[in-house]
């Protein structure tokens, strides 16, 4: 999708906290008594924190003690309960790449065993840990200002939980409780499996390059107001989508419904995203409109969304 902002991160749920500028590091953080307390008139000017006092050179540092590490200046955001928290981060990350691999192993156990249901619940954690990983990854990479703790989405509201609990649900009711529902709509076959597999990868690649390619013009939360630098993007995936970053998300997930089989949640996915990006993408194009004029307007005639019944 075209994004709204520049500089906001990009969680689905809640607006996104504003960045804070980082501090500066003096010489009198730097702990060791052997490394000299120079004052630069550049470093002076560019700090934003210029008291008179002696400020610290990193360029003469790195020069004078190669070996050493420079201190990196301070940013309260970067504590525990800051916005880009990097304890956060670091323990979202772990959990995101523990869980892939863990359910990647149960799959390839299950499937060995022959167990032709019970690998679907691995499988479906598995694409969700791939998922919110890359939407952090992808963030950072390419949209670094932007890049928050919540970037993951692993908090994206209510709404989205009860979603995938459904669908969680849905898995287990049909291995446990009702074993002959799962195959007495259609017959999930390895070729249903891979054109699952296909549709699932479809989506995701969608979505994370064409973030990765809007850049710092993509914010997961729609805001009002155009700032300096934002730009419409009409190139890469977005000269065959307006929304490609919408298009993938709506196929990836109905590709996680049907590679697990989930026939009732396949039904009611479909339903709820078609709503939602309705809605949504009408929402944006008004604010779309507003930003770029008759540029817009070409390129909502000249571009579809690929997404179904979605102009």
């Amino acid at each position: 999708m075209a994004r709204l902002s520049t500089a906001s991160a990009e969680p689905a749920t809640s607006a996104n906290p504003t960045a804070e500028t980082a501090g500066t590091t003096s010489a009198h953080d730097v702990p060791s008594t052997s490394i000299p307390q120079t004052r630069d008139k550049t470093a002076d000017a560019n700090n934003d924190d210029n008291d008179g006092g002696p400020k610290f050179n990193f360029e003469n540092f790195r020069k004078r003690y190669p070996t050493m590490v420079a201190p990196v200046p301070f940013d309260p955001t970067l504590l525990p309960k800051g916005s880009r928290s990097l304890t956060s981060i670091s323990a979202q990350a772990f959990g995101c790449g523990f869980v892939l691999a863990a359910s990647l192993l149960l799959v390839a156990h299950f499937v060995l065993e022959k167990d032709d249901t019970i690998w679907r619940l691995p499988a479906f954690t598995g694409c969700l840990a791939l998922l919110h990983f890359l939407e952090f990854y992808i963030t950072a990479r390419w949209n670094l200002p932007a890049a928050r703790a919540s970037s993951f989405l692993l908090n994206n509201g209510l709404a989205y939980n009860i979603a995938h609990t459904c669908a969680v649900l849905e898995i287990l009711a049909t291995r446990f409780l009702l074993p002959a529902w799962y195959g007495r709509l259609g017959v999930w076959t390895p070729w249903t499996i891979g054109f699952a597999l296909a549709v699932v990868a479809v989506g995701q690649v969608t979505r994370s390059v064409a973030m990765a390619q809007a850049g710092t013009n993509f914010n997961h939360t729609p805001v009002q107001k155009r700032e300096e630098g934002h730009v419409l993007v009409t190139h890469g995936f977005y000269q065959f989508s307006r929304h490609p970053s919408y298009f993938g998300f709506f196929w990836w997930t109905l590709g996680t419904q049907l590679l697990v089989g989930n026939k009732i949640c396949l039904a009611g996915y479909a339903y709820v995203l078609w709503s939602f990006f309705s809605h949504r993408i009408k929402a944006e194009e008004r604010t779309l409109v507003q930003f770029f004029g008759d540029d817009y307007r070409a390129y909502q005639k000249r571009v579809g969304t690929l997404i179904p019944f979605v102009k």
